[in-house]
């Protein structure tokens, strides 16, 4: 049967003879030989484990979750795979919502916790209403459902291809994917060119893995991405935006913002943002660097980011570009930083999509990069005590902390010593800044009432 499924799915490997085959038989690691713990999985992951397994189902923590528990890494998120169907779930679980037609998935609510439950995926070589392809062999469809064996060949690397069974607790692996772990290999279940056109979102899965597990890549996987990466331009820019999302958030953003550079990817993504690093007129890769080491930092001290902060880095000095290019034309600077903000949002959005509730935190950075020019008076006390101040200050200080300009070490000195100083301070700064610039509004003078005639 296994020798029968393998011939079945041959399309997977038969351009790369050594691509990875499945052995006719799992190996199974024991609970005594492998180091994933109860304890370390979400309590609703064992919640949804156990519960089918109750009744009867087969029941697996599958894919990234078991691989970074083997790698001693902390999951957020666990996927759960069964042989029930989507319908059989929902009538397990009361608090179970069906989505999405590409991918037909079970989610098992728990308040804001969401465990996703996919069926086992099956292998078919015609196309059903089931399963289908784009011209570019891109997987449009897939709701065709199988067994366990039959949905080891449908994952991507030979690491996400580990399932930990509730049942006894050992890891089921017909691809090699434990020893993989374990000697720091990334390795692709067929052939990597069909399987990057299946889903070209492969291509920045392997980038984040590799980086996530400290993984070098090899030539068999990087080699292909420099013909393929034109096939994300078919890739939904909402989608895109996701797994961008995905690599900045990693925890290992520095690296793979390397990684995207090195391999053309970020010109893919955000051509914008790689046309002013090789213009090189504005020190945009500088401050990229630092935005990913403090996001970095921040995820691995267990603080919260915001992608809007990390779309402010990625499109600011395009905008101050854009910005002087509309300035030269006539425009005042404050409608040509808007139109130029406007442009630049509209012109990204054809590659990923950035959801209007990030690129309105975006937006209030920039502005306040204007904003916190205008100190005198009360200005400076009630931008203070703004909401969208401390991000903006934070962007303010990156800029400094990289020498974009004289101007802007000076600006961020004076607001790092309003920020660090009491009520006092705070007025001997406002009061020792110099006049503003710029026409002072005449007061208007009182018309004497005219003489009774």
């Amino acid at each position: 049967m296994i020798r029968a499924l393998i011939k079945k799915v041959g399309y997977l490997f038969k351009r790369n003879p050594a691509g990875v085959v499945a052995a006719d038989q799992p190996t199974i690691i024991p609970r005594s030989e492998h180091g994933v713990s109860r304890k370390e999985i979400s309590e609703n992951a064992l919640k949804v484990l156990y519960r089918l397994n109750r009744h009867g189902y087969q029941a697996y923590l599958v894919g990234g979750s078991v691989r970074d528990l083997l790698l001693g890494l902390h999951p957020k998120d666990f996927d759960v795979v069964t042989n029930a169907k989507p319908e059989e779930v929902r009538r397990v679980f009361r608090n179970c919502r069906l989505i999405g037609r590409r991918f037909r998935l079970a989610h098992v609510y728990f308040g804001p916790d969401i465990i996703e439950v996919a069926t086992f995926r099956g292998m078919t070589e015609e196309p059903t209403d089931d399963i289908s392809h784009s011209e570019q062999g891109m997987i449009l469809r897939d709701n065709v459902y199988g067994t366990l064996v039959e949905d080891v060949w449908r994952r991507d690397f030979t690491i996400n291809a580990l399932y930990y069974n509730i049942a006894d607790f050992s890891i089921v692996d017909y691809v090699g994917g434990f020893a993989d772990v374990k000697a720091k290999r990334m390795r692709m279940i067929g052939d990597v060119n069909q399987r990057y056109r299946e889903d070209p979102v492969r291509i920045l899965r392997a980038i984040r893995f590799a980086a996530k597990a400290n993984f070098a890549l090899g030539k068999d996987l990087t080699q292909p991405i420099l013909e393929l990466k034109e096939l994300l331009h078919h890739i939904s820019s909402a989608r895109l935006f996701e797994e961008v999302m995905k690599m900045f958030h990693s925890g290992v953003a520095t690296r793979i913002y390397e990684e995207l550079k090195n391999h053309g990817l970020l010109a893919e993504l955000f051509p914008i943002t790689d046309e002013s690093i090789h213009k090189n007129q504005y020190p945009t890769d500088a401050l990229l660097c630092k935005v990913f080491e403090s996001t970095d930092s921040r995820i691995r001290a267990d603080k919260s980011v915001t992608p809007s902060f990390i779309v402010t880095a990625l499109l600011w000095y395009p905008i101050l570009e854009r910005t002087q290019v509309l300035m030269d034309k006539g425009l005042a600077l404050l409608p040509a930083r808007m139109q130029a903000v406007e442009e630049l949002l509209n012109k990204q959005a054809k590659r990923v999509s950035i959801p209007k509730r990030i690129t309105l935190g975006a937006r209030e950075i920039w502005q306040f990069q204007l904003r916190l020019e205008k100190r005198h008076g009360k200005r400076a006390s009630l931008l203070f005590s703004e909401q969208r101040f401390r991000a903006a200050y934070d962007f303010l200080e990156m800029r400094s902390q990289i020498g974009e300009s004289a101007h802007t070490q000076v600006l961020y000195e004076w607001w790092k010593a309003y920020v660090e100083g009491d009520a006092d301070v705070r007025k001997d700064l406002v009061k020792n800044l110099a006049a503003p610039t710029g026409r002072k509004k005449s007061k208007r003078r009182k018309r004497k009432p005219a003489a009774p005639a």
